[in-house]
C-alpha cells in the first residue's frame, strides 16, 4: 500500500477528470444517497482529497454560506461531501480531511457548520464540533422555513478561537436548491 497523496484545491482547479472522479466516489461512498443537489452544494469552495495507486480514498470540501443569527449575517465555512472509502475507514483519513478543512474555516470564516450523518457524527464530535442546541431554518423563496429535521444533526465549530453565536436564537441559512421548495 502506497502512502496517499493529498491535494487541497479550489473547485476551479479540479480537472474534469478529477471532478468526475470525486463525484463518482461520493456516489459510491453515500451508497446512492448523494443527489445532484448534494453535489452542487459540494462545489465552489476548497476541496481536500487523498488518492493512492488504488484510486480516491477520502474527500471533503468547505464552501461559503451566509447564516443569519440575531439580526446579523455571518460568513461561515460549511463542510460538505466528507467521505472515506469503505475499505480504508478507521485509518485516520477522515481526521486528515477535517484538519485541512478546519484550517480553511479558521482562516476565512466566522465559524464552521455542517450537517452530520449518523455515521459521521462521531468524527465531528471527537474533533470538538458541537451540536447546535438552537433552532435551524433556511431562507426559502417565501420566507424563513423551519428545518426541524436538521436540529440535532447540525454541528458548529468556532473558528480560530472565536466564540460561537448563542443557541438561544435560531440559525437561518441561505437558500440553495434542494433545501426547501
Amino acid at each position: 500500500m502506497t502512502e496517499p497523496l493529498w491535494h487541497t484545491v479550489h473547485t476551479y482547479e479540479l480537472t474534469p477528470t478529477a471532478r468526475d472522479g470525486i463525484r463518482a466516489f461520493l456516489d459510491t461512498a453515500f451508497e446512492g444517497g448523494f443527489s445532484d443537489d448534494d453535489w452542487d452544494h459540494t462545489l465552489g469552495g476548497i476541496h481536500t482529497y487523498a488518492r493512492d495507486d488504488s484510486g480516491l480514498l477520502a474527500h471533503g470540501s468547505v464552501v461559503q454560506r451566509r447564516v443569519i443569527h440575531a439580526h446579523r449575517s455571518y460568513r461561515v465555512g460549511y463542510v460538505e461531501g466528507v467521505a472515506v472509502r469503505a475499505d480504508r475507514r478507521r485509518e485516520g483519513l477522515g481526521d486528515r480531511v477535517m484538519t485541512a478543512l478546519e484550517g480553511v474555516v479558521d482562516g476565512a470564516y466566522a465559524f464552521g457548520a455542517l450537517s452530520a450523518s449518523d455515521t459521521g457524527a462521531a468524527l465531528y464530535a471527537a474533533r470538538g464540533w458541537q451540536v447546535w442546541q438552537g433552532q435551524i431554518g433556511v431562507q426559502g423563496l417565501s420566507g424563513v422555513v423551519p428545518l426541524p429535521d436538521e436540529e440535532g444533526s447540525t454541528y458548529v465549530r468556532g473558528a480560530a478561537g472565536r466564540p460561537l453565536p448563542s443557541p438561544s436564537r435560531k440559525l437561518i441559512f441561505d437558500w440553495r436548491d434542494g433545501d426547501v421548495l
